[in-house]
């Protein structure tokens, strides 16, 4: 092909830029503690961001969920079950969940066993948004 590639323009751009590094530190000795804790700063404000904040809009928006839980709501427990919300003790941080209408079977458990309120689309689409 006879020109020179990309690999090679990048060894050469990369060898350049390794010489003037070397000759900039001879300049500016020590070199500052800002130089030296800015990548540790921006790891930790990526970390932050991409981790931590979501992590905690998750769970802001379950314990609104949670502490909106009321009776006659239909709801899925963590276990895979389906059943209307029969009473909700706050005080004792539990929820009796009926799961058969015809045998009146009742369920009493955490109310955060609770996975998700099934409602209405329109409504559980807004609030996500």
């Amino acid at each position: 092909m006879g020109g020179i590639t990309l690999g090679t323009k990048l060894i050469n751009l990369a060898g350049q830029a390794a010489l003037f590094a070397e000759n900039g530190d001879a300049a500016a000795p020590g070199g500052g503690m800002l130089g030296m804790m800015l990548p540790f700063i921006a790891i930790f404000a990526l970390f932050y961001f991409l981790l931590i904040r979501p992590q905690r809009r998750e769970q802001s928006r379950r314990q609104a969920m949670l502490s909106a839980v009321k009776k006659n709501d239909r709801v899925l427990t963590a276990g895979g079950i389906y059943g209307v919300v029969a009473a909700v003790n706050r005080e004792s941080d539990e929820v009796t969940v009926k799961v058969d209408e015809t045998s009146n079977t009742k369920l009493r458990m955490t109310l955060s066993s609770i996975a998700r309120v099934i409602g209405d689309d329109s409504s559980n689409q807004s609030e996500g948004k």
